[in-house]
């Protein structure tokens, strides 16, 4: 069954990671979804670069974080932090595309 990101994450955000890269962080609500992601490779630089219409190159890291449930992105910023036209200096409002993601919640995968 085709799913919304939201039906597995309880917390979607995204925050600088210095003036020149952007960290979208994601916290599911349990270990099945946790795992489902991981082991599935749902999140690829190739479905995070499609998001946000950038080059895969420009995500430079996936991680997961178990402790805690997580995963983490970190990106390039298209505009460097506090730069002309630059519309978020603190990169809190850039989680948006993240809530479009689908994702598929076969329980026979």
């Amino acid at each position: 069954m085709n799913r919304n990101i939201l039906d597995a994450v309880k917390v979607v955000r995204s925050k600088n990671a210095g003036p020149f890269e952007l960290t979208l962080d994601m916290m599911f609500l349990n270990r099945r979804y946790f795992d489902l992601f991981r082991k599935n490779r749902l999140l690829t630089p190739r479905v995070i670069s499609k998001l946000y219409g950038m080059d895969s190159k420009d995500i430079l890291n996936i991680i997961y974080f178990e402790p805690c449930l997580a995963v983490k992105i970190t990106m390039r910023r298209w505009i460097p932090s506090g730069s002309a036209g630059e519309s978020d200096v603190y990169g809190a409002q850039q989680h948006g595309p993240l809530l479009t993601l689908m994702f598929n919640d076969d329980k026979n995968q």
